[in-house]
Parts: C-alpha cells; structure tokens; sequence
C-alpha cells in the first residue's frame, strides 16, 4: 500500500487551496477543530444546530469532507454535524495511512468519538466513509447509536482488479495525456449517466488522479464474527447498478451480519449519486425520517 497521502509537497498544496474553496462554496457557517487519536491529529468541520444531537458523517475515499457534505447540508437545521478528513486520504488531519484490511479504520473513529467527548453518535459513512463505519460496528459498537450507511465498502465488494479492469485504463490514459474524454470515461462507470457527473465532481476527481496518491482498495469485506455486538438501528441505501459495491448483493449480505437493518435499492443508479439534485429527494427525506424515529 502507498504510504503517501499526496504526490508531492506541490500537489499538498494543490489539494489544501482546493479543500478551502470547497468549503466557501459551501457558503455555511463551520468550525475547523481538532481531536487526538492514536493516529495522530484529526480534522473535522463542525456546523450545523448548535443544541442539535450530534452525527459523525465519514466522507468517501481519495475525496474531501467539504465535497461530500454537501449533499447533507439540510441536516443542519435540526443537528450538528462533525465530518472529520478520514486518515490516509485528502484533508487536514495527520497524514497517517491505515490499513483498509484491518480494524484500524474502526480504532480512528472509535479515537474520534472519544476526542468529541461522546459516549455515543449517530454515524453516517458513504463509499469508503461507509466501509470506516463499518469497521467501527466491529471495533465499538457500543458508540454507535444510530447508523446509515450509503452505497458503502466493507459489506460485499467487488475485487480490486475488478475496479482497476472497470475504471483504470482509461484513469491511466486521462493521468498520461491529461485529455477530459478520458476522465469522464473513468468515472462513469460509477456514475453510469453524465447527469450524475457536475462540475465539483469533475474538478474532485481531476485533482485526485493528479495530487493524490490514489488508495484502489477498499475497505475490507468484515467478517460476521467481528459484527455479532452490533445491534443499533441501521440504515442502509445501495445502488442498484453499483459497479464498486453491487447493491443487491450488499443489502443481501447485511441481512444476514446486520440485525437491526432496514434497506432501500435506488434503481438504475449507481455508485455516484447527485443526492441533493431532484431525483433523490426522496432518499434524503428518508434518511430524516430515519434519523427523527
């Protein structure tokens, strides 16, 4: 595994000026602070209803906390949101890289909720962030006290050389000749449409393949033995043409490693989903209903 989190002390800047944009596009009021892990320090943005109960919201992997929250702004009317920059990946905290083949990922977050003072959070994790959340159901299931999962790794994946036959050519071909065709060409098969692909999306990726240590794998699939304390309540959204984490296939494993577990298929979608864009408002209202029970 790359031991690095940028390519260069060039492209740490790169991604540090793009992180700060991000988060005045988001054109909200947050807090930058810091909690101690045995990793080293973690970054999170704060914001949201200051007497509101509190999520802990784990980003995507190779992406940014700013970038992902957006599609979840609309909670901050009723809670407050700590998003912290996930180890190993673009953002703030340490540059520490963890190992996604075992529980470190679950000891990180676990170290989180300690450094904020809980006992207890609702968790929300998509994509990789889903596989972090998911390593800590195994590592401490007792923080947890509400989860939903999005589209998430570390429940049934497909192969790394499966994502690598999908998406890396033409990943390698847009990283040599630096042509937008072949960027795009590398993200859809996540996002299967180019409706699902905006600007912010096209600008995370490009910077990623450029900047940014790429980390292939995911998340490991976890073992039912280490998920048998687990019992909060559960959310969990997949996608039906999910290339990455097959959405059926997910939500048919999860029932048999997840007590506490409702589900929904988005149809026709994939891993990419645009959720606050029109089309998905229902999953965002399901998500509140989820969260108000």
């Amino acid at each position: 595994m790359n031991k690095a989190v940028y390519k260069s002390a060039a492209s740490e800047k790169v991604m540090r000026d793009l992180y700060d944009r991000q988060v005045l596009a988001l054109d909200i009021e947050s807090e930058d602070i810091y909690v101690d892990t045995r990793f080293g320090k973690t970054h999170l943005l704060k914001t949201g209803h200051p007497k509101g109960k509190p999520i802990l919201l784990f980003h995507g992997g190779n992406s940014t906390t700013p970038y992902y929250l957006r599609d979840f702004l609309y909670l901050r009317n009723e809670y407050l949101i700590y998003a912290p920059d996930t180890m190993g990946h673009p953002g703030k905290s340490a540059q520490t890289v963890l190992s996604a083949k075992n529980l470190e990922y679950g000891e990180w977050a676990s170290d989180v909720i300690d450094g904020l003072g809980s006992e207890q959070m609702i968790c929300m994790g998509g994509s990789y962030g889903g596989g972090v959340l998911v390593k800590l159901m195994c590592f401490a299931p007792q923080k947890i006290s509400k989860a939903i999962l999005l589209v998430p790794s570390g429940i049934c994946n497909v192969s790394t050389a499966s994502i690598i036959a999908t998406m890396g050519i033409p990943m390698v071909l847009y990283i040599l000749t630096q042509k937008e065709k072949w960027l795009k060409r590398a993200i859809l098969p996540m996002a299967i449409t180019e409706k699902e692909i905006d600007e912010s999306t096209l600008e995370m990726v490009r910077c990623s393949f450029n900047h940014v240590c790429v980390k292939a794998g995911m998340p490991s699939n976890v073992k039912m033995a280490d998920m048998q304390n687990y019992t909060a309540p559960t959310l969990l959204i997949t996608g039906e043409k999910d290339v990455m984490f097959p959405g059926e296939k997910v939500i048919a494993r999860a029932k048999k490693i997840i007590p506490n577990l409702k589900t929904y298929l988005m149809k026709g979608s994939g891993h990419m989903c645009m959720l606050s864009s029109e089309k998905y408002q229902h999953v965002l209202k399901m998500i509140a209903d989820f969260l108000a029970e």
